[in-house]
């Protein structure tokens, strides 16, 4: 048994991680993929072919690089399926649900933000359940898992944008800023408590790491969220709303290409 350590620059996220997987799909000598996110590193437990390995992962062109390569006697270490995906299925609900509350509680008290932060919720859902694809689903079925929500989220990226242009030149009414706080302080609550859910896992695979990303950015966007609103009450202006919208579907549209780019 070999094993070899790579460190992938530009593998910051879960969707570079299933770009990877699914680029090794076919190699019948690797007995197991260890991916490390916080510091970008990819372990590959395998019995040969380093060679066509390496070109396989250097062709996605994610700035990868051998970091060691060294024969292996030890025994492999394995994470428990079942807790992962008992984890990945308490932030995935967590996630749909919220959405469902700040896109109603953005339609109503007509906050970018909230609308913006709620499908940013959508969209990691859909990761997360790729993530549970990816611990036992077929190649196939992650494709096209990947190439329809990635297919949706940048839809929804672009009507967002248009909705923060024509929210900008318009003559719209200022949000509810106390809305805006309320729901997003619950959003923020909950979003901090899946972390803490997560961070108890000692899993090192990608589909826990990179949920406590996301989640993480969550509730730096969350955080964002109730500063816009403060802002909106004491300025009496929406500009602070819109801001916010902005980044957060500019957060979600960098998401909805990578899961495209995924799927091919």
């Amino acid at each position: 048994m070999i094993k070899t350590v790579f460190h992938i620059k530009e593998m910051d996220c879960h969707a570079e991680e299933q770009m990877v997987r699914m680029k090794l799909t076919d190699f019948t000598s690797i007995t197991k993929l260890s991916f490390d996110l916080k510091n970008r590193n990819l372990t590959i437990y395998h019995n040969g072919e380093f060679d066509s390995i390496r070109t396989a992962i250097d062709s996605l062109k994610l700035g990868s690089s051998v970091i060691e390569s060294v024969k292996y006697d030890k025994i492999i270490p394995e994470e428990n399926d079942l807790i992962d995906r008992k984890l990945l299925w308490t932030v995935l609900i967590i996630n749909f649900t919220f959405f469902l509350v700040e896109i109603i509680s953005g339609l109503i008290s007509d906050s970018i933000g909230l609308v913006a932060d709620s499908l940013d919720m959508l969209s990691d859902a859909f990761v997360y359940g790729l993530s549970l694809y990816a611990i036992s689903g077929t190649l196939i079925i992650k494709k096209r898992i990947a190439r329809i929500s990635g297919v949706f989220q940048l839809l929804l990226a672009i009507l967002g944008f248009s909705e923060v242009i024509r929210r900008f030149i318009g003559f719209e009414k200022i949000p509810d800023s106390l809305i805006m706080m309320s729901v997003s302080f619950l959003a923020l609550i909950a979003n901090s408590a899946s972390l803490i859910i997560l961070n108890k896992s000692k899993s090192q695979e990608v589909h826990i790491k990179s949920s406590q990303i996301f989640t993480s950015n969550d509730v730096i966007a969350n955080i964002g969220v109730i500063v816009a609103g403060i802002l909106v009450l004491f300025l009496n202006s929406k500009i602070p709303d819109l801001i916010v919208g902005l980044i957060v579907f500019a957060f979600v549209l960098r998401g909805a290409l990578r899961i495209i780019k995924l799927s091919k």
